[in-house]
């Protein structure tokens, strides 16, 4: 549902699933690291924990839910 007029909100989900770097560029974080863990290697998993740049596809979408970031 797309909002014409008023105040803009920010979407919590949004804001907690990524971070805007100083450039404007938007971190996000690999999916994969919930479960069935036992049968990844562990330099899958440590991969898994870092942050990588979300698609510059997404990336006007996003910062449309993110209006003060």
């Amino acid at each position: 549902m797309a909002r014409k007029s008023g105040k803009a909100k920010t979407r919590k989900s949004v804001a907690k699933r990524f971070k805007v770097t100083g450039t404007g560029k938007l971190l996000r974080r690999k999916q994969g690291k919930r479960h069935l863990l036992q049968k990844k290697s562990s330099k899958r998993k440590r991969s898994l924990g870092k942050a990588c740049l979300a698609s510059k596809a997404d990336t006007p979408r996003i910062k449309e839910s993110l209006p003060f970031h």
